[in-house]
């Protein structure tokens, strides 16, 4: 497994050893995701091999003897600058993969992918079927997603056994780093969330994401990939839910996300100089991302894998019991259950997307 530090590969390490398999985990020399891997890996037994997805000595020395490869790595972002950093992890990185996976005969690779890159559909829920629009304003990280797919086209068609598994907006436990969302909870539960901006997305409990990640390896058709969703929520439904889960009352100052939008792309000149390594809690691709209120059509998922989501007012009380057991928020007594939407497909606001 590459990406074990990982909110998603966190929580799939954990199933696999519970599942009774061997788990070798590709983890960094140094520097921040190394001492990430080291709280989140904790305890486990995984054997740890180090290196980085950019070094293809490295990469093959992993992979070596592996009957499965889960690539979970990713640098994921919603900034505009970084580029090149994000190319040569998430595209060389994965290419890396692949190639070390066919030349030591893996059965199958599973690479995570993103909703960012299938194509919108105004009016309808996406499908896998839907092609990327290249001409929009995309991110760096968006382009190189989709670069991820085609490197594993290429793979395929080379005789790679291999299944792109796509994330949405993920919540839930083991969220090390912490994940967009997980910070945005840590924010809400200290009070320094002071305001949100309506708008919607696709969220994906991390339980469910692992199931789905699970049945690709089991049951996806190679070449393909799937997606995996637990339902829409808006923004505002989703301040409810940290709302039951803290015992906060959620920010009174609601910003219109045409408005928003200004503030952050105004913003963003100056952030890259004052604080160029923290990236803001909404940068311009962020609003416009919740405020596209995109869906996405997991029947695919549904038909082929067997894949059955859950609920995402289970993952926000997951993720802040965990976050309460780390002590990094006050356990604020047991999270109240939440009333779930009318219907998956209300009108409303979101999340930020992976």
């Amino acid at each position: 497994m590459t990406g074990a530090s990982g909110h998603l590969g966190a929580n799939l390490v954990r199933r696999l050893l519970a599942d009774g398999h061997e788990v070798r985990a590709l983890v960094r020399p140094s520097g921040p995701a190394a001492r990430t891997a080291v709280e989140a890996l904790a305890g486990l037994p995984v054997r740890r091999t180090v290196g980085d997805v950019r070094d293809p000595a490295a990469v093959a020395a992993a992979v070596e003897g592996c009957e499965g490869v889960y690539h979970c790595a990713a640098r994921v972002s919603t900034a505009a600058r970084g580029h090149r950093d994000i190319h040569a992890v998430n595209v060389l990185g994965t290419r890396n993969v692949l190639e070390a996976a066919r030349r030591h005969g893996v059965r199958r690779v599973v690479v995570t992918g993103s909703f960012s890159a299938t194509g919108p559909t105004p009016g309808r829920a996406s499908t896998e079927r839907d092609p990327h629009y290249p001409f929009g304003a995309h991110t760096p990280y968006t382009r190189s997603k989709v670069l991820v797919e085609h490197e594993c086209c290429k793979a395929a068609a080379q005789g790679l056994d291999v299944v792109v598994a796509v994330s949405t907006a993920i919540i839930g436990p083991h969220d090390y780093v912490p994940s967009r969302m997980g910070r945005v909870l840590l924010d809400f539960a200290h009070g320094r969330l002071l305001a949100y901006i309506p708008g919607g997305f696709e969220f994906v409990s991390v339980q469910d994401l692992v199931q789905g990640h699970l049945l690709a390896m089991e049951r996806g058709l190679s070449g393909h990939k799937y997606l995996l969703s637990t339902e829409f929520r808006t923004v505002d439904q989703m301040m409810n839910l940290y709302a039951r889960a803290t015992g906060r009352p959620k920010p009174r100052l609601r910003i219109p996300a045409p408005a928003m939008g200004v503030l952050a792309r105004l913003a963003e000149g100056p952030r890259s100089v004052l604080t160029p390594h923290r990236e803001a809690r909404f940068t311009p691709a962020a609003v416009r991302f919740l405020r596209s209120e995109r869906r996405a059509d997991c029947s695919l998922s549904r038909e082929v894998l067997g894949y059955r989501p859950t609920d995402i007012t289970t993952a926000v009380e997951q993720a802040y019991r965990c976050f309460a057991d780390r002590g990094l928020l006050e356990r604020r007594g047991a999270a109240k259950p939440a009333p779930r939407p009318a219907g998956r497909r209300a009108r409303g606001a979101g999340a930020v997307p992976r």
